[in-house]
């Protein structure tokens, strides 16, 4: 099969691997379909997450299961499924209460020992328990909008409900990339009666528009927090959905958020120093943090599969498999936001 693997800081390189097997008896095989490339991809690809040279690439796949393994009981060969970006038992104390990128036995895909999602084929370890089976009545369902809940749907999911978003609520996002869209999606969805994009791209600002943002913010830093006060009152918005990582994104939400509000953060962290005397001092509760993927998947299907949720919307670019490297530059120089990689048929 071909795989996608890091080469160094700035390089992703498509290459020959060996075909995955039927390891352990709840295994199953999935050949893939598509997969994308992830902005936490490029923290990897910019040399700001270190990982080995060859390091497989990618944790975002759909595809149809190709082999299963004897303990598999409810995958059959040719399922199409859905992978969310971490393999996990079901069984675990964390997967029990939901937290299933927690998972005790589980990681993600290409941090084990085996290739990432970007590859032709993927070996999935507890497949009952971590692959999503798309019902008959979604098989006419655009990939794209599938691929989508292997990650990005469901983190922006986790930011609007980690920030405790509910109907009538006024919500600002920050982080136009396809996170921060999703997250827009997600607001919206749970009822908000307000959401304020922050974007300073006029691409991107459509696409938050389109997604259900119903103002934008183009400003950055102090001026950015100053605007969204002003746009509501001084008062600050009810829940504040933090998808950047950066100290000063950090620093923007918390400062535009009203006091008793609520800032739901999964933006990977880099370098954030957090002001906890003003979290303290203005009663703002902070949450979030690596989506529990497996857990919404199921909750956000029927609505992609209706087509509520517009979850295509989340890629402008969709390239042969072997493109992964232009794929990889496009998202690097933010060309596109999100980039499918389509394979061909084996």
């Amino acid at each position: 099969m071909r795989a996608v693997v890091f080469t160094g800081i700035g390089h992703v390189s498509v290459t020959d691997a060996p075909d995955p097997v039927v390891r352990d008896d709840g295994d199953a095989v999935v050949e893939v379909e598509v997969a994308c490339v992830c902005g936490s991809d490029l923290w990897t690809y910019r040399g700001l997450t270190e990982r080995a040279r060859h390091a497989p690439m990618g944790h975002e796949f759909v595809g149809r299961v190709s082999a299963v393994g004897p303990a598999v009981t409810a995958l059959r060969v040719g399922d199409r499924v859905i992978a969310p970006f971490r393999y996990s038992c079901g069984s675990c104390v964390h997967c029990r209460n939901g937290m299933t990128s927690a998972c005790a036995a589980g990681s993600t895909w290409g941090y084990d020992g085996g290739f990432g999602g970007q590859a032709g084929r993927v070996r999935v370890p507890f497949a009952d328990a971590t692959l999503v089976k798309v019902p008959v009545g979604g098989e006419s369902t655009p990939l794209s909008a599938l691929l989508a809940l292997s990650d990005v749907l469901p983190t922006g999911h986790h930011a609007a409900v980690s920030a405790g978003v509910k109907v009538g609520s006024v919500v600002a996002v920050i982080g136009d990339g396809a996170v921060g869209v999703s997250a827009i999606m997600a607001a919206r969805r749970l009822g908000a009666a307000r959401i304020i994009a922050l974007s300073s791209h006029e691409d991107r600002q459509r696409r938050c528009l389109q997604a259900g943002a119903d103002e934008i913010v183009g400003e950055r830093g102090e001026v950015a927090t100053q605007s969204v006060l002003t746009a509501t009152g001084g008062v600050g918005v009810d829940a504040f959905l933090e998808c950047v990582g950066t100290e000063q994104s950090f620093r923007t939400a918390i400062g535009a958020t009203r006091p008793g509000g609520s800032v739901g953060f999964v933006g990977i962290p880099h370098g954030v120093d957090l002001p906890v005397d003003e979290l303290f001092r203005r009663n703002i509760r902070l949450a979030g943090g690596m989506a529990p993927a497996r857990a919404y998947i199921e909750e956000l299907l029927p609505d992609v599969i209706s087509g509520r949720l517009d979850a295509g919307l989340l890629f402008d670019a969709d390239l042969p498999f072997e493109d992964a490297v232009e794929a990889y530059r496009l998202m690097d120089t933010r060309e596109r936001t999100k980039v499918m990689l389509t394979l061909p048929p084996s």
